[in-house]
């Protein structure tokens, strides 16, 4: 899946869904666009915002757990089964378990990624020391020592940006503001309304152009409008003053005020997630005369001279009842507010790749403020990251070449197929949907495309331009690189075998347009996967992971596009309603949890994650049962298989986060957070009643009348 967007604004205020795709997991990643604005740079350098677990890593084994594939030593049996499934599980290991000084959580998942980590810093500090290396190696080695390079970033200080601030400076008028902002694909600006690209949710074979509202600098139009975050605003009025002194701006406190006054204005109009999930609002297609229309005083023809687009005769517009009032904002808003603006995101955009004042200035607030990380991460890890996010696919072919063994996906291509058999199976006997209905989902089924490991044809980045002693150059370089790839091709067909992620994330995604289920190589690992793994955990490991993806092609918004990923209405009505009936059920379970006094989850947001995470699993389950083949599975350790299955569920989803992270998950990600994501999934799968023998009376217990089944 390919998505490029001109300026960090305008990205943020799409989410996955519109487009259809779908991660396991949360977390920053390749596939993900950037979710609020602040992440301007960050959106060049995807890894930058998550890296692996704190501590170097001495082994470069895959891990093992336990003897059979499950570790037992992190139950807690003193805990009943069907009174709290997650800490039954995994209680002795939350108990003793530290979230490492450097991270904002810590789990399972983060094991794998400290691995990969590890294994990605061996290949990129060996291309790093060898002076001789040319090609993509030496692009690694040159972009590695920029970042690591502290002496020369520290001596130029806020050089980087003072060209890109200079150019604020100088605009005179809205027009010439707008023109600016159009500039944004390949420069540090970021736009207010601005232009992407992606595949058209309609038409699969071809690129569109979307258009888009961005503007936020918070996780989430709540932090301005909600009270549980008004210290969060409070904390960020102080850090927009902060960045605009250290960038030498004028008047920072009056204008941090403005500029805070004015996003506060840009969320009230804003959608919310749930809405922005909606993958029929979100499509809207337009002349450019009409998206003129929509947004008078915005003038699109002083705005697309800088994007180096091709002439546009049609858009998609996403957010479109936002256009109005974001076109309001904007001439309602003086010149000088707007420039302050634009001069913060370069300023805070830039701050991963300056000196030491603006890294410290940042992590104060978006590590620590927001989400409670008590110290920065060491130099070498954001540098190994920065790598991966710009050169991603040169350092994963080195990666699969030294860790993913071939037979790895043999067996991923038949663990697939089992569970795309049992999926078959389960359509035919749906009771709640006809036959018309069935025949095209069946089609949709047969027609998944499955990738897994690593892509067929790799990035070529020979016309990257690496400099050494330039992190923040490279770092801009990439992004523009990116997108004039992508404009390039905007007339030409879809490449459907590009990646959304690299083989090294610990990850996996559905996305919809391509209707295809995507497995990087680093995900196939334990707990995951292991050769050696008791088959029961394995399938409650990646099976339920191949399960989840494959569900995302039949959740909510993913059932809304055909086989062939065409945004089409291929229900009948009556099955329609009743698929939306049980979802609103489900949604209504998980809207019932709350991690903190007066907090929900937030059931509209995360339901396609937990649509996938019910089918999931109860796929695996079928799928194991089916790979027994007739014969009786065995009992280890006074466990039965099916136990098994469940048990390793819940062991991927031992996880620990810090408490303002963990809000800010619950107001923004579409993931449930990971302790609902065993005890939600868990209460409405029969097989789990009966393999742990759950009755009324247990805390977990739902009535099976109550229980939701959609697939």
């Amino acid at each position: 899946m390919k998505r490029v967007w001109f300026g960090a604004a305008a990205l943020a205020a799409l989410s996955m869904s519109a487009f259809g795709a779908h991660a396991f997991e949360t977390g920053a990643h390749e596939q993900h666009p950037c979710i609020d604005d602040a992440c301007v740079m960050q959106s060049l350098l995807p890894a930058l915002a998550e890296g692996a677990a704190a501590g170097d890593v001495t082994s470069l084994e895959s891990p093992r757990y336990g003897t059979w594939g499950f570790d037992l030593s992190g139950m807690d049996t003193s805990v009943k089964p069907g009174d709290d499934f997650y800490k039954f599980a995994s209680g002795a290991w939350d108990a003793k378990t530290a979230i490492p000084s450097d991270r904002v959580r810590y789990g399972n998942f983060d094991k794998l990624s400290e691995l990969s980590e590890a294994r990605t810093k061996a290949i990129i500090e060996g291309a790093a020391a060898d002076k001789a290396a040319t090609g993509e190696k030496a692009k690694i080695g040159a972009a590695y020592r920029a970042f690591m390079d502290e002496a020369a970033i520290e001596k130029l200080d806020a050089k980087p940006i003072q060209p890109w601030l200079h150019g604020v400076r100088k605009v005179k008028t809205k027009d010439e503001f707008t023109a600016l902002m159009g500039k944004s694909s390949v420069t540090p600006y970021t736009t207010l309304i601005g232009l992407g690209i992606s595949t058209d949710a309609k038409n699969p074979k071809a690129y569109a152009v979307y258009a888009s509202t961005g503007g936020l600098s918070l996780p989430d139009r709540d932090y301005y409008l909600d009270a549980k975050f008004a210290d969060k605003k409070t904390a960020y009025l102080a850090y927009v003053e902060k960045m605009l002194t250290l960038g030498g701006w004028d008047k920072p406190a009056e204008n941090a005020k403005a500029i805070v006054d004015f996003e506060t204005k840009l969320a009230e109009a804003t959608w919310t997630r749930v809405e922005r999930r909606n993958r029929d609002k979100t499509y809207n297609p337009a002349t450019l005369a009409e998206l003129q229309a929509m947004t008078p005083g915005y003038d699109w023809n002083k705005y697309l001279v800088g994007t180096e687009l091709p002439k546009l005769d049609r858009v998609v517009v996403t957010t479109n009842t936002s256009f109005p009032k974001f076109a309001k904002i904007y001439a309602d808003t003086p010149l000088e507010t707007l420039k302050a603006w634009q001069a913060f995101k370069v300023i805070d955009g830039g701050a991963p790749m300056l000196s030491k004042r603006f890294v410290d200035a940042q992590f104060e607030f978006r590590n620590k403020t927001l989400s409670g990380q008590p110290e920065q991460r060491p130099r070498w890890k954001r540098a190994v990251a920065a790598v991966n996010g710009t050169l991603g696919e040169a350092v994963g072919k080195e990666y699969v070449a030294a860790y993913f063994p071939p037979e790895s996906k043999a067996k991923m291509v038949a663990l697939v197929g089992d569970i795309r058999t049992v999926l078959k199976t389960r359509i035919d006997n749906l009771d709640w949907m006809g036959a018309d209905t069935k025949v095209k989902a069946q089609d949709k089924l047969a027609k998944f495309t499955v990738k897994i490991g690593y892509p067929d044809n790799w990035r070529d980045y020979s016309k990257l331009e690496i400099k050494e002693g330039d992190a923040y150059g490279n770092a801009m370089r990439a992004g523009a690189w990116d997108y004039r790839h992508d404009v390039e091709r905007l007339n030409q067909p879809v490449d459907k075998t590009e990646w959304g992620m690299t083989p090294q994330t610990v990850n996996a995604y559905y996305n919809s347009v391509n209707n295809e289920i995507v497995f990087p190589a680093a995900i196939l690992q334990a707990p995951f996967f292991h050769p050696d793994a008791d088959p029961a955990v394995n399938y409650g490991g990646i099976g339920g992971v191949i399960g989840h993806e494959i569900g995302h092609g039949f959740d909510d918004q993913g059932r809304k596009s055909d086989g062939d990923g065409v945004l089409r209405d291929w229900w009948t009505a009556e099955d329609a309603a009743k698929f939306q009936a049980q979802a609103d059920r489900l949604g209504a379970q998980y809207s019932a949890f709350e991690p903190f006094p007066g907090m929900h989850v937030n059931g509209g947001l995360t339901m396609g994650e937990n649509i996938g995470d019910m089918g999931g699993l109860a796929f695996a389950l079928d799928a194991y049962h089916v790979s027994l083949k007739g014969k009786p599975s065995p009992v280890l350790d006074g466990f039965t298989g099916d136990q098994r299955v469940y048990l390793g569920w819940a062991q991927v989803w031992r996880q620990k986060t810090r408490d303002d992270a963990l809000k800010q998950q619950i107001a923004s990600d579409p993931h449930s957070p990971a302790y609902y994501r065993v005890n939600g999934t868990i209460r409405n799968q029969p097989g789990w009643y009966a393999a742990f023998d759950i009755k009324p009376g247990d805390k977990l217990y739902v009535a099976p009348e109550d229980r939701v089944k959609i697939w």
